[in-house]
């Protein structure tokens, strides 16, 4: 069977671009036991994808030049040789960039499209909807009345994370950057206050006129000048959640900003880095509290939908630009 695929063809030097990528043709091997046949339905793309785009060493090894990428992606089975899935179901995996692929079935998850469309699985029930859970709950640990900022807040992450934060009663700010972003942060999914960055020329005094009582909880997204800026309004015994660095992920060049360390230390300050794969034990207690304030109607919930297995590298490096609302997810 032939098939397309999306492969990595360089290593790219600051921001990727269309070059780095390129769509071919691919012979698939016959299915063998415990294996599934699959066709992509859809595929996640996220910004900790660039980072596996260069040849260092990470959580997660890099991508492989003339291979194809891989993410989280929802399939159809189309054949099985698995006793776990029958032909129609829809599964869950990190998959290749690929229209159709095989894989084992010791890598798949069956997902249930009755209980939430598929796509929420790569999403708000998925491992941006996780991110937000655990990096709050666990090292935020938000009490009612607390002041909480999330940076990249118009994003898959950010944008759960700043409900969460609501549901348990504190004051929530989001930085994000466009107006109707802060329109619909503020309209739309309950946040106090939104900050467009790129519009202010003063970060630092903005974050102090909206946080009066200071911040307490710190979940940071993008990393840079935005995050210098709200470390410097932390308060004693204040928690950040370290979940991305967005801003420095196409930079070629060590930037120097403020050292942090004697704030931290002299506010008694948590600083805690995470990725959700730390996590996955847990998956099953996070997806049903999630679930259940989706169900509740105290979780809304947005994606940023591409049309075209072809667009996955131009959706892609559109996260590097802020082109996503909530999560960006491309269908094939």
């Amino acid at each position: 069977m032939t098939t397309e695929q999306i492969v990595l063809t360089s290593r790219p030097k600051g921001t990727p671009t269309l070059d780095n990528f390129r769509c071919e043709n691919s012979t698939l091997p016959q299915v063998q036991v415990g294996e599934v046949l699959l066709k992509g339905l859809y595929y996640s793309v996220d910004p900790y994808m660039r980072g596996r785009m260069n040849d260092a060493k990470s959580y997660v090894p890099s991508f492989q030049l003339d291979q194809p990428l891989e993410g989280g992606a929802i399939a159809e089975v189309i054949e099985s040789k698995s006793a776990d899935f029958k032909t129609g179901d829809l599964v869950l995996g990190s998959l290749p960039w690929s229209r159709e692929f095989i894989a084992s079935e010791k890598n798949l998850r069956k997902i249930d499209s009755i209980i939430a469309p598929p796509s929420y699985y790569l999403g708000i029930l998925g491992m941006t909807g996780l991110a937000a859970y655990f990096g709050l709950m666990d090292i935020g640990k938000p009490k009612a009345g607390e002041t909480v900022v999330v940076s990249g807040a118009a994003g898959a992450v950010g944008l759960v994370a700043g409900q969460i934060a609501k549901i348990q009663g504190c004051r929530v700010i989001g930085i994000a950057g466009t107006d109707e972003k802060i329109k619909l942060l503020k309209e739309d999914f309950g946040f106090d206050e939104a900050i467009n960055y790129k519009t202010i020329t003063d970060m630092k005094n903005v974050i102090a006129a909206v946080c009066p009582k200071g911040v307490d909880i710190y979940f940071d997204n993008v990393g840079g000048e935005i995050s210098d800026a709200v470390i410097s309004h932390l308060n004693f015994h204040a928690r950040i959640a370290l979940c991305g660095q967005i801003s420095s992920y196409n930079s070629s060049d060590i930037s120097m900003g403020p050292r942090l360390q004697p704030m931290l230390l002299t506010r008694s300050v948590l600083m805690q880095g995470f990725i959700i794969g730390n996590y996955q034990a847990r998956f099953p207690e996070g997806i049903k509290k999630l679930a259940q304030w989706l169900k509740e109607g105290k979780l809304k919930y947005t994606e940023t939908i591409v049309l075209g297995f072809e667009q996955l590298p131009t959706a892609l490096l559109g996260l590097f630009k802020g082109e996503n609302t909530g999560k960006m997810i491309v269908k094939a």
